[in-house]
Formats: structure tokens, C-alpha cells, sequence
């Protein structure tokens, strides 16, 4: 009961120390919402408004037809250009992508003698450049098939594939990349605000007047992880309803009781984290170097950018010892997916686990480091 009550204690001096620092209030209040929204709405994993060029060399009506089929929100609407001008135009940038539609084209469709478009693409724009091409080829193949049936060369296909997309019916990438940053933030902020908060307390020597005291490390540790959680999920939780739910429109259709009790677990596993980076470093600047060759493999390997089924298996394997992997994979389940407990408890296992691990790893340093 003492331990609780010192534990308790510690935890409000630090919340009364982070009450007057200025910097970190607003570092937080800038990090849950413009590095929330900002880059969740100015960025996506689909194509989007990018530039198209067409070169029609058939003047006839499919062609036509292709043209017209080109557009918004995928595709910017079609410029005609000449041939002579797709080199020039790709090498100043003007378009990612020209189609060029050689003459004749409509008549040998017509005749089964299977023509051949010409598709320009700068490929310097990589994600734009393969989707997009995927979406030509379709858009294309589409207006053939629907050209041939409207003129009986063709025959009903025997099966139609249809389609139905759940969860996200318009595939919207803000409504996945809004966790994804949101998920970044909680990482960043709950491995600096512990980290830098122990270590201005080594810099003013106050570490060692709590350790003359009857404390334990332990009763620090904990003290510090409670108070730095209590802010992020506070921050966490007001950017998931009014940044994330509010100003983004992403739908929060699971159980946010559940969301909250899976973020106390993760920060558990990162604050704890930030402290063993604390006991590594002699002082503030080493902490911002330490932390940025951890805080960046967090992120970006953890499946937001790149699902962990795609990367190779000996990442797959380390990745299962990454608290924000789990994290990122339970955020998704319950938010958008609307999972229960039976469906995510693997990962809010997992992230007990790696945290105790660390929890375990950062007293033994904290130990010896204080001793």
C-alpha cells in the first residue's frame, strides 16, 4: 500500500513539472493534431489526381469512349497532345502518364487482330506510376469488352465478378493512414516525454535525492510511466474524436473502452522503453540520437507503410518482437473492424509481454546505473 502511495505521489510531481514546460505541452498538442491530420489528408496509398495525356491518332468512337472514361478522382481530366510532344512533356514533367492510340485502332478491334496502345508512363512517381498503370490497363480493357458487346462481336461473359469491398466501401486511405500517424505520435511521444523527463532529473541531480528517500527503483520507474501514459492517452483519445473521427471523417465503428485499454497496455511497453533509452544516454541530445534509430524502424516497419505480409520473412519474425506492430494490427481491428476481445487478445498479449520484458530490461539499467 506504501508502494501505491509513493508510486501515486511521484506521479503527480511529474505531471505538476510537465504542467510548466512549455516546449512539451506544445510539442504534444501539436503532435496529436497537425502531424494527425496534415499528413493523413495530404497523403494517400491511392492514386489521385494524377496527370494524363492521350494521343489519338484513331479519331474514331472507342476511342473516344477511352478518353471519357478517364476521369476524376483517379486521373486529372485528359489533355491532347500531339506525338511529337510525349517525350518532350514526360521529361518536363507535365504528365505521369500518355496513351497513345494508334490509327486504325477501332477497326482492327473490330477485325480480332488484337492492336496494341502505347502507355508513356513516368515511372520517377513510383506508387502513382504502378497503381495508375493498373487503372489505365483496367479502364481500357473495359471500354474494349464494353465497345465489342455494344456491337455483338463479342459474347456475355459466362461469369461476372463482383466485387464488394467491407469495412471501407470507397477505400478511402485517410481512414487507415489517420491511425497509422496517430499511432506514430503515441509512439514518439510515449518514448520522449519519459525519456527526457528522467533525464533532466540526472542533468539537476534530483534522481539522487529521490533515491536517499525510502524509494525504490521500481516505484520511480512505475511513477513515470503512469504519469506520461495518463498524458498520451488523454491526448490520444481527444485526437481520436475530434481530429481523427471529426475533422479527417474517419468512422470509428468498434469500441473505444477497448481501444483505451489496448493503448494503456502499448504505452506501458513504450514509455517503458523511453526509460531504458534514459539510462543510456548522459543527457538530453543523446536521447534524441538514441531514440531516432528506434522511433523509426517502430514506424515504418510496423505495417502502416508496408503490410508485413510484403516484407521479408526475417523482418516478419523480428517485427513479432515490436510492441507497435501489435499495436497498430489491434487498433485496426477494433476501430474499423469492430473486433471483441476473443479476436485481438493475441495482441494485447503480446504487448503485456514485450512490456514486462522492458519494464524488467529498464530497472536492471536503471539500477545499475543509480547504484
Amino acid at each position: 500500500m506504501k508502494s501505491l502511495r509513493h508510486i501515486y505521489r511521484l506521479g503527480l510531481k511529474e505531471l505538476i513539472s510537465f504542467r510548466y514546460d512549455l516546449v512539451l505541452i506544445v510539442l504534444l498538442i501539436y503532435c496529436f493534431t497537425v502531424m494527425v491530420i496534415v499528413p493523413s489528408k495530404g497523403t494517400g496509398i491511392q492514386v489521385r489526381n494524377s496527370a494524363v495525356a492521350i494521343v489519338d491518332e484513331d479519331q474514331s468512337t472507342l476511342s473516344a469512349n477511352i478518353r471519357a472514361a478517364v476521369q476524376k478522382p483517379y486521373f486529372k481530366e485528359p489533355r491532347m497532345i500531339s506525338y511529337p510532344e510525349i517525350d518532350q512533356a514526360l521529361d518536363r514533367n507535365e504528365y505521369t502518364f500518355v496513351i497513345d492510340i494508334p490509327s486504325g485502332f477501332q477497326r482492327d478491334v473490330i477485325a480480332g487482330k488484337h492492336p496494341e496502345i502505347r502507355l508513356d508512363v513516368d515511372a520517377t512517381a513510383m506508387a502513382h506510376a504502378k497503381l495508375g498503370t493498373a487503372y489505365l490497363m483496367n479502364i481500357i480493357h473495359d471500354e474494349v469488352v464494353m465497345f465489342l458487346h455494344g456491337s455483338g462481336k463479342l459474347p456475355e461473359p459466362a461469369v461476372k465478378l463482383n466485387i464488394r469491398s467491407k469495412y471501407n466501401p470507397n477505400r478511402e486511405s485517410q481512414w487507415f493512414m489517420s491511425l497509422v500517424f496517430l499511432t506514430h505520435m503515441i509512439t514518439l511521444l510515449s518514448i520522449l516525454l519519459p525519456a527526457a523527463a528522467l533525464i533532466k532529473e540526472k542533468e539537476r541531480g534530483t534522481v539522487e535525492h529521490l533515491l536517499v528517500m525510502p524509494l525504490h527503483p521500481f516505484e520511480i520507474s512505475l511513477a513515470k510511466v503512469w504519469a506520461n501514459s495518463f498524458l498520451i492517452v488523454v491526448g490520444a483519445m481527444l485526437s481520436l474524436i475530434f481530429c481523427v473521427k471529426g475533422i479527417i471523417g474517419t468512422p470509428i465503428i468498434g469500441s473505444v473502452p477497448l481501444f483505451f485499454a489496448g493503448t494503456l497496455l502499448y504505452l506501458f511497453a513504450a514509455t517503458e522503453l523511453g526509460i531504458f533509452l534514459a539510462t543510456i544516454a548522459k543527457n538530453l541530445p543523446q536521447v534524441g540520437l538514441l531514440s531516432m534509430p528506434v522511433i523509426v524502424p517502430l514506424a515504418m516497419l510496423a505495417g502502416g507503410t508496408t503490410p508485413l505480409e510484403a516484407m521479408p520473412m526475417f523482418l516478419q519474425k523480428v517485427m513479432t518482437f515490436s510492441p507497435t506492430a501489435h499495436y497498430l494490427e489491434f487498433m485496426t481491428a477494433v476501430l474499423l473492424r469492430d473486433a471483441g476481445i476473443a479476436d485481438i487478445w493475441p495482441q494485447m498479449a503480446a504487448m503485456t509481454g514485450i512490456g514486462i520484458a522492458l519494464f524488467t530490461a529498464a530497472l536492471m539499467r536503471f539500477r545499475a546505473t543509480f547504484r
